[in-house]
């Protein structure tokens, strides 16, 4: 498909994206260089991280990666002030990283559940608290990568829809307070995202759990990575420049038919129906 962009939509900006090193966050990273940022990415595997950073380079993009846990403030503070020196103010900042496992709330451990929620809600809070200082004024992006479980409760998915719905709110609590900084704030929900190490724990594909994902999508099928890289760039861009505090669905409808056939398929992964 043609691209709908202009190109050299972000040439001259500074994206700070954490969880680059795989999925959704690192094709969003490839994406913002190809339209002319100069991306940093930050991860806790420094292979992976460069690995990506690697590449967008050997395709003609800036890009550098930084080692750091999003649940690590300190650490978070040091691997943004390299970043800082290496390409200036930033100008876009994408909280991406997160955990997901599969399990029955009752058969969950406290320390499973604080994990997703250590990595997700209170990664991003420190992403975006430790980018704060660093943003170019009058005119910066925030952006949250939250889930349809935010939304939708999900069997299996407790740990997940009480980490994503924190954020979503998170983000339009930030969007009344740093306004008047210059500061625009937004998340995108995803769905089902084809050909992700996530949804590959979830339901792999060829396996029965994945027809029933399908099943439950109005649209039949499980959104691309460039989907949600394309719809990262929209928000970041100029052309969304009154768009500000809310959470977009990325789900080909899924959100609108509920959870119960994702849900459901997740519930027999891990508990096989009675015979």
């Amino acid at each position: 498909m043609a691209d709908v962009f202009k190109d050299g939509l972000l040439r001259g900006q500074h994206a700070l994206i954490t969880g680059g090193g795989s999925g959704i966050n690192r094709r969003i990273a490839e994406r913002f260089a190809t339209q002319g940022a100069a991306v940093s990415i930050v991860g806790r595997s420094l292979e992976r991280v460069e690995g990506a950073a690697s590449a967008i380079r050997a395709a003609g993009g800036q890009a550098e990666g930084f080692s750091a846990d999003v649940r690590d403030f300190d650490a978070l503070v040091s691997a943004f002030g390299q970043a800082h020196e290496a390409f200036g103010p930033v100008d876009i900042c994408i909280a991406g990283a997160a955990g997901n496992f599969v399990a029955e709330a009752a058969n969950m451990s406290s320390n499973g559940f604080r994990t997703v929620v250590d990595i997700d809600l209170v990664g991003t809070w420190n992403t975006f608290r430790a980018a704060l200082t660093l943003l170019r004024e009058e005119r910066s992006n925030l952006l949250a990568i939250s889930a349809v479980q935010s939304v939708m409760p999900m069997a299996t998915q407790a740990h997940v829809c009480a980490a994503k719905a924190g954020i979503d709110m998170l983000v339009r609590t930030l969007s009344i307070e740093w306004a008047q900084r210059g500061v625009r704030c937004n998340a995108i929900a995803p769905g089902p995202v084809a050909d992700t190490e996530g949804m590959r724990r979830l339901a792999p594909e060829g396996d029965t759990s994945w027809a029933r994902v399908l099943a439950g999508i109005p649209m039949a099928r499980a959104a691309g990575a460039d989907e949600i890289a394309d719809l990262a760039l929209f928000l970041c861009s100029g052309a969304a420049r009154y768009i500000h505090g809310t959470v977009i669905a990325i789900d080909g409808g899924q959100s609108n038919l509920g959870s119960l056939p994702f849900g459901q398929a997740l519930l027999e992964s891990v508990k096989p129906p009675l015979s």
